[in-house]
C-alpha cells in the first residue's frame, strides 16, 4: 500500500532488543502460543521473549514473514513480492528497528508523476489532479464525521470532472486494494497519515527474516483448531497439539473467514461478524525486468496515468537503483486478471505501459513475473478495508476472548490497518495484554 495524505499517527510501538531473543525454548507446554509469524506474530513473540516467558511460534508455511516476502532469486536483486511501503519512517517501529540488523533503509522519493497518454502532465494539469485529489480526501473525510457510515464512492464530490477515475483508482485500488464503493468512510478517514514513505534496499521481507532470525519459530506448522476452557487453551495443529495459558492469533481474515481454524466453543457472533467485514481485497504486482532505463524514470519513480475507467495500474519504476519495475493491479480489475491466471496479468502489464511509453519499450523486457496473493492457501488476499458500517469491528477484534484468545494482525488496528507497521503494532500490543491478563508480565 503506497503513500496517501491523511492524519499523523503515534507509534507507541514496545520495541524489544534482539539482544533479549533466543534464550526461549517452545515445547511442551508453554505459558502462550502465537499462530503466524508474520509481522504480527513476530512483534508478539519478541514481546513474549522479552518478558522471559515461554511460548511457542507456528507458522503454516515454510517461511516467515507473512505477507512480507523478499524474492532474491527470480531477478537477480531484491523482489518484494508483498508488501514494500515503509509508512512514515521517523515513527515507524520497523524503520527504527533495521540499523540494528544491519540493513539499509533510504527515503522514498515524494510525490509522483502523471502520465496523460505518452507524455508527463503539464505542471498546471498536475496541480488541477492535486487539488481535486485534496477535495476528495476532504470530501471523504467530512461523511466519516456524519451519523451513518457510508461508502467512499457516495462521499466523493460530483464535479471531479476528467480527474474522477484517476482519483478513484489512486484512493480506491492502489490505497486499498478494493473499489471505493466497498469502503467505509469512516475507516478511510481513521487511517493514518501515510504520505512520507521509506524503501528497505535489502527488501522488505528480509528486514521480518532479520527480526525473527532469533527466534524459535515451527514453521509448516498449521494451527487447525483452537479449544478454550476456563483453565488453559489447547492449539490442534498438523503436527500434534499444543497446551497454553493463552493464544495470540495473527492469520488473517482470508484465513480466518474461510474457517482453516476451527474454534471450540464457536466463536461469538460479535467477533464472527467482526471478520466477515474486515475482508481482504486484492492487490499484486507484476514485476518486469527491462533492459536499460526505457522508460526514462528516476529510481523509486512512482506512475499513474490519467485513467478512464478501471482498467488502470500504478507503477513503480527502477526499484531500488535496479531495472525491475512494479505495475501494480488491485480490487475488481485486479481481481479479474489475477483470475485468469498470470499470463493475463503480464499481458496488461505490458500492453498498458506501451500505451504509455510506446510500443518500442517491449523490445527492452526481459524476465516477468506475477505475484496472486488471492492464491496463497494461508493468506487468501492481500490486506483489509472495512466495508461500511463495520470499522468498529476493529476494535471488537482488539478486545480478549474469554480472557484467553487475542487477535492480531494488520486488521487488527484501527488507524494503521493495511500496513506491516499496524500489524506490527497489533503483536505487540496483543502480547503486552495477554502477558497482563495472564499475570505472566
Amino acid at each position: 500500500m503506497a503513500s496517501l495524505s491523511r492524519r499523523s499517527f503515534l507509534a507507541a510501538s514496545g520495541v524489544v532488543a534482539a539482544s533479549t531473543l533466543g534464550a526461549v525454548a517452545a515445547p511442551g507446554e508453554v505459558d502462550i502460543v502465537i499462530v503466524g509469524a508474520g509481522a504480527a506474530g513476530i512483534a508478539a513473540a519478541r514481546r513474549v521473549a522479552a518478558a522471559g516467558r515461554r511460548f511457542a511460534l507456528i507458522e503454516a508455511t515454510s517461511r516467515v514473514g507473512g505477507r512480507c516476502m523478499t524474492d532474491r532469486q527470480s531477478f537477480g536483486v531484491p523482489f518484494d513480492r508483498g508488501a514494500h511501503w515503509i509508512h512514515m519512517p521517523d515513527i515507524n517501529p520497523l524503520a527504527k528497528l533495521a540499523p540494528q540488523s544491519g540493513l539499509d533503509i533510504y527515503p522514498a522519493p515524494p510525490g509522483q508523476r502523471i502520465r496523460i497518454g505518452r507524455r508527463n502532465a503539464r505542471e498546471g494539469e498536475t496541480e488541477d489532479f492535486l487539488a481535486a485529489l485534496v477535495r476528495a480526501n476532504r470530501a471523504i473525510a467530512d461523511a466519516a464525521r456524519g451519523k451513518a457510515d457510508i461508502s467512499c464512492a457516495q462521499a466523493l464530490p460530483r464535479d471531479l470532472g476528467e480527474w474522477r477515475s484517476t482519483i478513484e483508482f489512486i484512493l480506491g485500488p492502489f490505497g486499498c486494494a478494493k473499489n471505493l464503493d466497498e469502503i467505509s468512510a469512516i475507516d478511510f478517514a481513521r487511517s493514518s497519515e501515510r504520505d512520507v514513505d521509506a524503501f528497505c534496499r535489502q527488501g522488505f521481507g528480509t528486514l521480518l527474516e532479520k527480526l525473527a532470525g532469533r527466534i524459535p519459530v515451527q514453521l509448516s506448522t498449521a494451527a487447525t483448531r483452537i479449544t478454550s476452557t476456563k483453565s488453559s487453551v489447547e492449539i490442534d495443529t498438523t503436527k500434534g497439539t499444543l497446551t497454553a495459558r493463552g493464544v495470540i492469533i495473527t492469520a488473517s481474515t482470508g484465513v480466518l473467514n474461510a474457517g482453516k481454524i476451527k474454534f471450540n466453543p464457536e466463536l461469538p457472533k460479535r467477533q464472527a461478524d467482526a471478520l466477515a467485514k474486515l475482508t481482504l481485497g486484492s492487490y499484486d504486482h507484476v514485476a518486469i525486468e527491462f533492459s536499460g532505463n526505457p522508460l526514462g524514470l528516476q529510481n523509486d519513480d512512482l506512475v499513474f496515468e490519467k485513467a478512464t475507467g478501471e482498467r488502470t495500474a500504478a507503477l513503480l519504476a527502477n526499484v531500488a537503483g535496479s531495472t525491475l519495475c512494479m505495475v501494480e493491479i488491485a480490487a475488481r480489475f485486479g481481481k479479474s486478471l489475477a483470475t485468469a491466471g498470470e499470463n493475463a496479468m503480464i499481458a496488461f502489464a505490458q500492453d498498458w505501459l506501451a500505451d504509455l511509453y510506446g510500443p518500442e519499450i517491449r523490445r527492452a523486457i526481459k524476465r516477468t513475473q506475477a505475484t496472486q496473493w488471492a492464491n496463497e492457501p494461508w493468506v487468501l488476499g492481500s490486506f483489509s478495508a472495512a466495508s461500511p458500517g463495520a470499522q468498529s469491528g476493529r476494535k471488537v477484534l482488539s478486545e480478549p476472548l474469554r480472557d484467553r484468545i487475542w487477535f492480531a494482525g494488520e486488521a487488527v488496528h484501527e488507524t494503521l490497518w493495511g500496513t506491516v507497521g499496524g500489524a506490527w503494532e497489533s503483536g505487540d500490543r496483543a502480547a503486552a495484554a495477554a502477558l497482563k491478563q495472564l499475570k505472566l508480565a
